[in-house]
């Protein structure tokens, strides 16, 4: 009560900002005049001054605002033929100062950012424009680019379709870049599996605006960007477990969880898979394998459903945004459940994948050293914005007031119901005349309508993953006259309804929701694609108590209100008492969703302090001034003091006790270097040591004394790059396996995540251990021949096997056949180059293709392993 009164008298801190940015959009009107008067010409010179000022430091950023401001609206005026409205400028306020700005569908959200962008493009470092897909990226890049061309800046654009590293390099060295969150993601890993600075397409994270900031790292955040390779892995255990899923009966074997999405098996369960998989115990170690693919098969026959959350296109199961309806191409669900997806649809099975590289975009993000956002809807995630990001939410009241009317929920008893409630309204507003955007929470439900609007012969269009190629174009017309569209929520997100006089005249765009979404943002998202800039507008929710929402989160309560007031088949309630409880319901669902988004955080944050070492290191190493000499030195000594004390020799251990039998056939079976007794005796452990380092490091330069400098640094890097590489894959496997066990220990009363931390950091420092140590291992054991040697050894190859098959045919001339089948001796040839699916030479116990024959030195050297 008292916070209320305080807020009625002082306003609240949103207002309070409101205040404080409106000041400066009246010194920014002021310059309005000022700039109008100058020619094309001027105009750009006075900004390239601006510009100058900023790169040398004389001025900053927030000290040229309004003039730069004021410039890029006077250059939108002559280029786009758009001037920005004074909530336009404080929107590009708010995204200046690393803010969301909260403004509502059809303000020009697009428009708006071209003002912070402008700005903070002058600094020279890059600005990121971060959109939900390619056609706006590119859509946005084209058009907004012909406004940045004239201020002087260059624009590139990422997109899903360009392969060249060099094109995206280049599109990266733009000013401004516009591109979808998954490819600014994914060519931050790949940039970090580079084997060169060159090669790196990324110049740095500087500034980034996130348009529809809400989908991108609220929805989209639960699943992390995975680069990921083969495990070969057995595939008939995924069909086996599938068949045995399908023979085993819901609630007598095993019991669904709906709200928490897990499948429990019964003791009666257990015992049944038990006896179907032919095993004693499914849960002992040996069989552990056996019942995680029973629990993702369980999981896919009896919690994913077919046209939800998957299709089944061209024979592949293909992932659908439970978001924005579209189809998520080239993702897959991980630990298997793809896989048993792919076995329960009786389509091929791939190979499930192991992880080479990943992130959440959460913490690819947070490395930009300014964040900023845009979107319609913000306020009902404004504390994980908060919490995840250090963002703050601003919302900006929209140019012209909002008319449209927003009518109460009717809620029915089935589903049946609700639909024929459904084509009934439909067929009333089309006979109108008045256009209705039909929103639909997944696509099964959106081709059920598809049938219905079909069988009632109601002309409409379709828009789901399915064909979401169309999209823009379908959306566009939606609000045409009689129009009417039949769309998965959130399809169309960015692209604007416009309506004519004569549909204003009728009421404006329809928005007819047939179901809650879990999510509040999603149904406000749907509820904004009417009424935009003042225009007139409607929407109306229509739900049921079979509806997924209210089953399983709130359906009881409605239910016994829907009981007390005694509604009969076909009846609806339409009460403010019943849309809180469904707006209940989603605050429900929407709390699991960011605790759910915060575990994944949590786990990958621990990941993500070793993968911000592992990144920094890597790239240290690619720099041809990183002193790589000093480096080895460092690891030698490490090597050689560890194996010193795996054979028991210590500081403080007397001479005569050191056992140097030991250590010279350590130093023999590591290093392939000889030692004898005879040099190696009374030495204290420091004596010891310093000489076995100088013996070792004497050899190795002997060694590379074949090669010059230069050729040298790049072997020692590559091969230490390649080690590094290696080591990390193998360490974030068993990060996986650690993360998937580690929720057990929750049984013992202990926290799964400080558990999580210490056997992590246990990991991580065995890895960087290894890494050291299997990096001494191979510079003293690889060998280098000139190219020249090679091709004099190729020829005398060529040459012996001439000589060989001549032999072979004066034989067969003289003696006939039976000469073959004799022993006979043939030329002794050196041993050949191993196939790339061969086991590596080197001992290593990886194929020739995945080790030394993975990167070689560069040309001029050829490097082997000395067997």
């Amino acid at each position: 009560m008292i916070k209320t009164l305080v807020q009625k008298v002082i306003g609240t801190k949103n207002d309070r900002e409101l205040k404080r940015y409106q000041k400066r959009v009246k010194k920014i009107n002021a310059l309005e005049k000022k700039y109008e008067k100058y020619s094309d010409d001027e105009l750009k010179e006075a900004f390239n001054e601006l510009r100058n000022k900023v790169i040398n430091k004389e001025a900053t950023m927030d000290e040229v605002l309004e003039d730069s401001f004021a410039i890029t609206r006077e250059a939108s005026k002559r280029v786009l033929g758009m001037r920005h409205f004074d909530v336009q400028l404080i929107g590009g306020i708010v995204l200046h100062e690393g803010r969301i700005a909260e403004m509502k569908t059809g303000e020009g959200k697009t428009l708006v950012a071209t003002l912070a962008v402008a700005l903070n493009a002058m600094t020279g470092e890059g600005v990121h424009v971060v959109t939900v897909n390619d056609y706006l990226a590119r859509r946005d890049a084209t058009e907004m680019g012909k406004l940045y061309n004239f201020l002087g800046y260059s624009v590139g654009c990422i997109t899903g379709d360009i392969d060249d590293d060099l094109e995206r390099k280049k599109q990266y060295e733009a000013d401004i870049t516009y591109g979808t969150n998954n490819e600014f993601g994914f060519d931050y890993l790949r940039d970090n599996m580079k084997y060169s600075l060159e090669e790196m397409v990324q110049r740095g994270h500087n500034y980034a605006i996130v348009d529809e900031v809400d989908s991108i790292l609220i929805d989209e955040a639960r699943t992390p960007l995975i680069i990921s390779g083969p495990t070969n892995r057995k595939l008939d255990n995924y069909l086996r477990a599938d068949k045995i899923a399908k023979q085993l009966e819901k609630d007598k074997h095993f019991k669904v969880d709906e709200k928490d999405r897990v499948i429990l098996l019964t003791e009666e369960g257990i015992s049944k898979a038990e006896e179907l998989f032919g095993v004693e115990n499914l849960y002992s170690l040996e069989n552990a394998i056996l019942a995680h693919h029973l629990d993702q098969a369980l999981k896919a026959n009896y919690l994913f459903e077919k046209d939800v959350d998957y299709v089944v296109r061209n024979g592949e199961v293909v992932i659908v945004d439970e978001f924005t309806g579209r189809l998520s191409e080239g993702r897959r669900f991980s630990e298997g459940l793809h896989q048993a997806l792919e076995a329960k649809e009786g389509v091929e099975i791939k190979e499930e994948s192991q992880t080479l590289a990943d992130i959440t975009f959460q913490n690819y993000f947070r490395m930009y050293k300014k964040l900023a956002g845009m979107t319609g809807t913000a306020q009902t995630e404004a504390t994980e914005f908060s919490q995840i990001y250090n963002l703050e939410v601003i919302s900006i009241p929209t140019n012209r007031p909002v008319i449209r009317k927003d009518h109460d929920d009717l809620i029915f008893k089935t589903e049946k119901e609700k639909f024929n409630a459904v084509i009934k309204k439909i067929k009333e507003l089309h006979k109108k005349g008045q256009p209705v955007l039909v929103g639909t929470t997944s696509i099964e439900k959106n081709e059920l309508l598809h049938e219905l609007l079909k069988r009632e012969k109601i002309p409409h269009s379709v828009l789901n993953a399915k064909h979401h190629e169309q999209e823009a174009e379908i959306i566009a017309q939606a609000g045409k006259k009689g129009a009417v569209t039949v769309a998965t929520n959130m399809a169309g997100r960015g692209v604007d309804i416009k309506i004519d006089d004569e549909v204003k005249e009728l009421g404006g765009l329809f928005i007819l929701g047939t179901e809650r979404h879990e999510s509040r943002r999603i149904d406000n998202q749907l509820r904004g694609r009417a009424g935009r800039q003042g225009d007139p507008g409607e929407s109306q929710f229509f739900l049921s108590l079979e509806d997924n929402l209210l089953r399983i989160f709130g359906g009881d309560r409605i239910k016994n209100i829907m009981e007390r007031i005694g509604i009969k088949e076909g009846e609806h309630i339409e009460s403010k008492m019943v849309t809180r409880a469904v707006e209940k319901a989603q605050k429900k669902v929407e709390a699991m969703h960011f605790e759910s988004r915060k575990y994944i955080l949590e786990y990958d944050d621990v990941a993500n302090e070793q993968r911000k070492t592992i990144y920094k290191f890597r790239k240290e190493l690619l720099n041809p001034e990183y002193d790589i000499e000093s480096k080895i030195k460092e690891n030698r000594e490490e090597f050689v003091e560890n194996i010193l004390n795996e054979c028991e020799i210590f500081s403080e251990s007397p001479k005569e006790d050191f056992n140097l039998e030991k250590l010279i056939l350590k130093l023999k079976e590591e290093l392939r270097s000889d030692f004898n007794l005879e040099e190696l005796s009374n030495k204290d452990y420091d004596e010891l040591k310093n000489y076995i380092l100088e013996k070792l490091e004497s050899e190795y330069d002997k060694k590379m004394s074949v090669v010059d400098e230069n050729q040298r640094r790049e072997i020692e890097r590559i091969l230490y790059l390649q080690i590094l590489d290696n080591g990390w894959r193998d360490h974030l496997y068993q990060m996986d396996i650690l993360k998937t066990g580690i929720g057990l220990r929750g049984y013992n009363q202990k926290d799964p995540l400080v558990e999580y931390k210490k056997e992590s950091f246990n990991l991580f420092m065995e890895l960087v251990q290894n890494i050291k140590f299997e990096y001494i291992r191979t510079l003293h054991t690889i060998e280098l021949r000139d190219e020249k040697e090679e091709e004099e050894i190729k020829r005398l190859e060529e040459e012996l096997k001439k000589m060989e098959e001549e032999l072979k045919s004066q034989a067969v001339l003289q003696y006939g056949e039976s000469i073959q089948n004799e022993e006979r001796k043939t030329p002794i040839v050196s041993q050949k180059k191993p196939k790339r699916n061969e086991p590596c030479p080197c001992g290593s116990g990886k194929k020739y293709k995945h080790c030394c024959g993975k990167s070689g030195p560069k040309k001029g050297v050829l490097a082997e392993s000395h067997v």
